[in-house]
């Protein structure tokens, strides 16, 4: 089964949802800004994305570069900033069974279908 972890104020979200939807197959959406993460599921998304909890930080984001820039963080401190602030994860994160890619570009879907 498919799953779109989608923030429906990204254009780049919304233009991973319509490519989800071009698919003409099943999937779930996940507006993960209103359904918070566990740190589990998290987690969970991260070993199937295969990267480091950094490499799923927004670290443009203004919240990031004002409360973490520059401290040394553990995985799970990151994971934590993530969790309390939702906004800073990257999207959208498609998950298809075992296998999970930020879907930026597009084109990144078909590595995981």
């Amino acid at each position: 089964m498919i799953t779109i972890y989608h923030n429906p104020r990204c254009s780049k979200s919304r233009d991973g949802l319509c490519e989800i939807e071009t698919l003409n197959k099943p999937f779930t959406l996940r507006k993960y800004m209103d359904e918070l993460f566990t740190k589990e599921e998290l987690e969970d998304v991260i070993q199937k994305l295969g990267i480091e909890p950094i490499e799923l930080v927004r670290v443009k984001e203004k919240i990031w570069i004002e409360e973490y820039k520059g401290k040394t963080l553990t995985n799970d401190a990151i994971i934590d900033a993530m969790l309390k602030h939702p906004k800073l994860i990257e999207r959208p994160i498609i998950v298809n069974d075992n296998k999970a890619v930020i879907a930026r570009p597009l084109d990144m879907i078909n590595k995981i279908l």
